[in-house]
């Protein structure tokens, strides 16, 4: 790491240079920024003083908690995710109003989800996926290791999300969306798609549930919900063993046809592609105790994180789709590997890859975590600071079934 990544290089914006959409987004605003602050303080490479200023920025403009407007990475629940993570006594306050606030809005949005269901209609993406839907909130519930019923509402209803709905005379996955991929109706989607991406789609769920078992929290049907998903990524899984990957959605005539268009894999990224995914199935197996179906995964991503093609389909540095994305990943999954895993060994090498890239481009222009330079400063933190001390990648549903903080806080 270099200088430019020191805790003091970032000064807190004025109310001239922000607005309310910044403070509140943790893709893009302040509360990534809080996070790569708080990870800093945390472990020793820097002091409270600036997380204090950026809370301070952060909180500057009113809170959304409007359910229609609200997600993991937007509003209340992003605001609350970062003071969480920062874990200070001055931040408790805050955290059990906007608690209070985050129940409410997860109460409205189950509610609407349920009736979507009863009326048989196919749901949007934003209902359910980690981004926007009731997956990034349920990742919130289970970062804050408090009220586990409210948690345990949310699996229900993904539980019921990964059952098969007819509608219009089709019998489709509970999860397929009648939109396109920009989550809008689309003449380019004609009869919707299935997604199978860690951000919007279903493995996103897939992970939430696995984490949530490995920590005891379950409900009735979530381990053959979990099932009814991993034989649909059986279904849509291109190669075997170390030729494995996956599409990143699935249109409706390659359902009809049950074969896929793809000439090959995408980019290896956190978002859509096979790492996501792969994570996501490791997870998911280390929670039901299915050894085979771990080898697989790990061997999958360990093949796609060392081959030339797809490594060249990456673009730029990012934790989203980039190589900062790709190298976290590979390290969450080989700190729970199997003996025979190669993933360890990869591990030197990707690093060399993302520090090479960004000798060569630099950090991202921006300070976003999910596209900025925050999240590289994250992932590059994390190479000698694992596991992340404020567990900051809990939004990114990559610490997987990793212990939670002693002291739990009881959402009311």
């Amino acid at each position: 790491m270099t200088s430019t990544d020191a805790a003091d290089s970032f000064a807190p914006p004025s109310s001239e240079q922000t607005g309310s959409a910044w403070s509140q987004s943790l893709a893009s605003g302040a509360p990534g920024i809080v996070l790569l602050l708080a990870e800093y303080a945390r472990t020793g490479r820097g002091t409270h003083e600036p997380v204090h200023a950026w809370v301070r920025a952060m909180t500057r403009h009113p809170v959304t908690a409007r359910p229609d407007a609200c997600g993991l990475y937007r509003g209340a629940p992003a605001v609350a995710f970062a003071l969480h993570a920062a874990d200070h006594p001055a931040y408790r306050t805050t955290l059990h109003t906007l608690d209070q606030h985050i129940t409410t809005l997860v109460e409205h949005r189950l509610t609407a989800a349920h009736q979507r269901i009863d009326r048989r209609h196919r749901p949007a993406l934003r209902e359910f996926d980690l981004i926007r839907g009731l997956t990034g909130l349920g990742a919130y519930l289970l970062h804050r290791n408090g009220y586990r019923g409210l948690l345990r509402e949310v699996l229900a209803y993904l539980v019921r999300l990964t059952e098969p709905l007819t509608a219009d005379g089709a019998t489709l996955p509970g999860w397929w969306t009648g939109n396109g991929s920009r989550d809008r109706p689309s003449p380019d989607w004609p009869g919707g798609h299935g997604n199978l991406g860690m951000a919007h789609g279903i493995t996103g769920p897939l992970a939430l549930m696995a984490a949530g078992m490995l920590r005891g929290v379950t409900v009735t049907g979530q381990a053959d919900a979990m099932g009814r998903i991993l034989d649909g990524l059986d279904r849509w899984c291109q190669g075997a063993g170390r030729r494995a990957w996956w599409p990143e959605t699935i249109s409706h005539a390659e359902w009809q046809a049950a074969a896929v268009r793809h000439n090959g894999p995408g980019r290896p990224s956190w978002c859509y592609g096979t790492p996501g995914v792969a994570r996501a199935q490791q997870v998911a197996a280390l929670a039901l105790g299915d050894r085979h179906r771990q080898r697989d995964a790990e061997a999958a991503l360990a093949a796609g994180a060392t081959d030339s093609r797809q490594l060249a389909r990456l673009g730029d540095a990012s934790l989203c789709h980039g190589w900062a994305g790709l190298v976290h990943t590979v390290r969450r999954a080989a700190a729970d590997a199997g003996s025979g895993s190669e993933l360890a060994a990869v591990l030197p090498g990707l690093h060399l890859r993302l520090e090479e890239y960004l000798r060569r481009h630099g950090l991202p222009s921006h300070d976003g975590l999910l596209e900025g330079a925050t999240g590289v400063r994250l992932a590059r933190h994390a190479a000698v600071n694992m596991p992340p001390a404020t567990r900051w990648d809990a939004c990114l549903l990559l610490d997987g079934g990793e212990s939670p903080p002693p002291h739990p806080t009881k959402i009311t």
